[in-house]
Order: C-alpha cells, then structure tokens, then sequence
C-alpha cells in the first residue's frame, strides 16, 4: 500500500475543500479539549483517501511529528480544528516518529496501528462513541474493550479496521459535483532520422615536376694553328688516353600527405508551433427539486 502526500496526489486539493485548508488545522483532544498539535500534512491511498493526518506534536513534544489515523479524528471547519478520539500523551511518546525521507511500509504502520490498539480510557469504556456526532464537550459513552487483531502483509486492507480509517458517513455527506477539463501534454516521437557519415573517394591528381638531364656533346673543331708544326716533345703520343665524364638526371620523387580540407558541424534546431484540437467535455450541474421546502443554497 503507496501513500501520498495530499499535494503531491492532488495539487487543486483546495477546490474540495471551497477553499479550506486542512494543513495547519490545530489539534486538540476531544473532551478534555487540550492542544496536541498542528495538522501538518495529510496522506493519502492510490485512490485519494484520507489514510493519515501528519500531526507535528508541538504542544506536547517538540520536534516530533506521528501520524494519526483519519478514524480516530473529526474535522470541525466551523472552529478550524481537529478532535482527535482517545490519543493520550502516553500513547504520542509511543508512537514511532513521523520521518518524510523513511519510506512507510507495513511494519511501520503496523507500530502505528499497534499503539492505537492499546487499551486506553477510550477503548476502556470512558471514552466516546467514534460514530457520535462530532462534540467536544459530549459525555463520554461506554464503548467494547477491542481485542488485537491479527492480519497479514499479502492481505490487509485499510477496509479490516473501520475505527482506523472509516468516516463518519452520517455526518459528513457530501454530495460531490464533476466536470471534465482537457489536460493538454505532448508526446515526443520520431519522424525520421538523418545519417551523417564519411566515405572515401578516389582520383588521379596530375603534377608537373621539372627535371634535368644531363647529356655529353662531342665537337670537333679546327683551331686556327691547324696545319703548324709541333716540335716532338709537345707532340704527346698515348694510347688508350681516355677522358672521363659523369652523366647525371633528376627523377621525380612525389609522395602524399593529408591536410585538412573542411569542417562539417551538424546541429539540431527545434521550431515552436502552437496546434489547437478540441474535445467535448462534460460538466455536472446541480437539480435541486424543491418544490415548497425551505431549502437554502449557500
């Protein structure tokens, strides 16, 4: 069994309560009409009953908040405060302490519910009938001593102790009006989808690269003393005199390196639009049949 604060589960929680709010609410025992403390939350089931009031004990021990079943108090709008049914300060120090970051499980309503289960002056007989008009100054009626019930985890429901979690129904009925309102939200879905990637291509670059070569040019003249005499020693006879000479060429050395051409940046821009769509909602109106009955609306 999840329970919720009231605002989380309900936020207009207010609009039930034409404007009351029950959260600061004092609280005081019936009777003998001593302030216990102040109303300081409310939890609710996943149907958005009262389960708990979130009582923080200031009055009677400070720093402490304990939770006090919605059966055991009576709203009284025409006072602001809220009766509570047979809680004694013994039975306060009891209870196990109000924690809003502890997770609220079965066993820690079982400590709750095991503390109002004990006998107490109002279970004992001097107490008041849970199901009497709301009266703080009422004279106290016999009421039957309870035994301890026994209940399991897998099977208990809040329906297994009415002097609990029950509402006095004859004297809070409420007739409750409905209307139906639109609840605009969005869903976000996919329309498509856009893949970027890379690929590579291939091509033949051309480049132009100059180069020399050398080459040997053999050319016979006739110098301008041909045909004068030379004397023996100046004419040198060798054989095999042999002149050397190297022939260089260039050759083209081309290599490839990379260098960063261009940058694509993909980004996502997101356009509003307001789109308008209409339903039929429905709304309850009061008939009120009152003919010749002093009926007075307020």
């Amino acid at each position: 069994m999840v329970l919720y604060k009231l605002e989380d589960f309900e936020p207009s929680y207010q609009e039930s309560f034409d404007g009351h709010d029950i959260k600061g609410l004092g609280v005081y025992t019936q009777g003998t009409d001593e302030k216990v403390g102040t109303v300081s939350d409310v939890l609710v089931d996943e149907e958005g009953h009262f389960r708990y009031l979130v009582v923080d004990l200031g009055f009677w021990i400070f720093g402490k908040k304990v939770l006090l079943p919605i059966g055991r108090a009576r709203i009284d709008y025409n006072v602001d405060r809220v009766y509570t049914i047979g809680l004694t300060r013994e039975q306060a120090e009891d209870l196990p302490e109000f924690n809003e970051r502890q997770t609220l499980d079965y066993d820690y309503e079982e400590r709750v519910r095991g503390v109002y289960r004990q006998p107490t002056d109002y279970n004992l007989g001097v107490g008041v009938d849970p199901l009497a008009p709301l009266d703080p100054l009422a004279t106290p009626v016999a009421a039957p001593l309870p035994t301890t019930p026994t209940y399991a985890p897998d099977s208990y429901t809040y329906e297994n102790e009415p002097a609990l979690y029950g509402l006095n129904e004859q004297d809070h009925q409420t007739l409750k009006l409905y209307e139906e309102r639109l609840i605009a939200t969005k869903r976000r879905q996919k329309t498509g989808e856009v893949t970027i990637g890379k690929r590579v291509e291939t091509d033949t670059a051309r480049v132009a690269v100059p180069v020399e070569r050398e080459r040997v040019v053999i050319e016979r003249v006739t110098p301008a003393d041909a045909g004068k005499a030379v004397s023996g020693r100046e004419a040198d006879f060798r054989e095999g005199e042999v002149a050397r000479i190297e022939i260089h060429e260039e050759t083209p050395d081309v290599r490839k390196e990379a260098f960063l051409r261009e940058e694509v940046r993909v980004t996502k821009v997101v356009d509003q639009d307001t789109v308008e769509t209409q339903e039929t909602v429905r709304r309850e109106e009061l008939d009120v049949n009152s003919t010749n009955l002093p009926i007075e609306e307020r």
